[in-house]
């Protein structure tokens, strides 16, 4: 289940977020402390998640330590499934 959520959310930042769907985002790969994604970008993040798996994530999950890979926001969608 979280391979598929990590796929889901790999593809759905380098085609939307990112805009280049061949980019090789890796799952341990900083997002947001490296610059990859910008607090506009971040929102738009936030809410995909909350439609596609339906889950409810709370503003101060929103940030670098909770939300920074791949696998950091997979874990997170699971644990709130």
């Amino acid at each position: 289940m979280t391979e598929d959520i990590r796929e889901g959310l790999r593809g759905f930042l380098t085609k939307e977020i990112l805009k280049d769907a061949s980019y090789p985002l890796e799952d341990d790969e900083a997002l947001i402390s490296s610059g990859l994604i910008d607090s506009f970008s971040l929102v738009d993040v936030a809410l995909w998640v909350e439609n596609t798996y339906g889950v409810k994530l709370q503003d101060n999950q929103l940030n670098a330590g909770t939300f920074d890979t791949v696998n950091e926001l997979a874990d997170l969608i699971q644990s709130q499934k």
